[in-house]
């Protein structure tokens, strides 16, 4: 296979429009009755790859692969919808198991991208619930791939052996060139999504979608680390009004700011 062969992971997460709340036990945020939606950040991997596509660019294949409870298809139903040409669904029952952590999950990239021949792989800086922003860059290392993170725009050559990343950074950008094979993580910049069409809605309905487990890829899903308590910020106290400079100075002292 030929071009650009592309892995695009996504992740079912907590709607960006909900605000999320703690549990009872204070163990974990409250998942039961709440809205569900596909990683903002693993939307803008989605687009991308298929802005690559259509730039005439070799694009022979775009994967979409989410980890995760059964009700993950949704996510991949709608990758596939925007344009992604088929997915692999790795059920993990996380009700049981809990989330997986980003060390198994970019162990478990390192797994598909070798079985699928891949040769980018772009992916969402991070995902909105647990916000931990390692999965690329432990991807790459795992892979010896070339990487390039928080991407704000994506070039590739005509020939589709060279990528050219800008990349947003204090005070300016930052512009880096890699050749193929390359790990990209996806900053909000990048583009803006496009809703999927019904028509298309019902494309991707007769689109292959694989179901595999852990352990068909034979990676242990087993938690390094325990969550030992979850707790809501402080509410915020009022803020109080000074008439001058010397009152606020005054105010200062009194707290202990000066």
């Amino acid at each position: 296979m030929s071009g650009l062969r592309i892995l695009v992971p996504v992740k079912r997460v907590i709607d960006y429009a909900v605000k999320p709340r703690v549990n009872k036990s204070q163990t974990a945020i409250e998942t039961t009755g709440v809205k569900h939606s596909l990683n903002p950040f693993d939307e803008l991997s989605i687009e991308e790859a298929i802005r690559l596509r259509e730039r005439a660019l070799p694009v022979s294949d775009i994967l979409a692969l989410s980890a995760g409870p059964a009700k993950s298809a949704d996510v991949l139903r709608t990758a596939m919808a925007m344009g992604a040409d088929r997915s692999i669904h790795v059920q993990v029952d996380t009700e049981k198991e809990g989330d997986l952590e980003p060390l198994t999950v970019a162990k478990l990239l390192a797994k598909v991208v070798a079985e699928e021949d891949r040769n980018v792989v772009i992916l969402g800086k991070q995902s909105i619930d647990d916000d931990a922003h390692q999965t690329g860059q432990m991807l790459a290392g795992l892979l010896g791939w070339s990487q390039a993170t928080q991407a704000s725009k994506v070039e590739v050559e005509k020939e589709g052996s060279t990528v050219t990343v800008t990349r947003e950074v204090d005070g300016g950008t930052e512009t880096l060139r890699a050749k193929l094979p390359i790990v990209i993580t996806t900053d909000l910049r990048l583009n803006e999504p496009r809703y999927a069409s019904l028509p298309n809605i019902m494309k991707a309905k007769k689109k292959p979608m694989i179901k595999k487990t852990m352990e068909d890829y034979g990676i242990d899903i087993k938690r390094r680390f325990k969550t030992v308590k979850v707790v809501e910020p402080a509410p915020r106290q009022g803020g109080g009004k000074v008439e001058d400079v010397d009152g606020m100075i005054g105010k200062l002292k009194e707290l202990g700011a000066l």
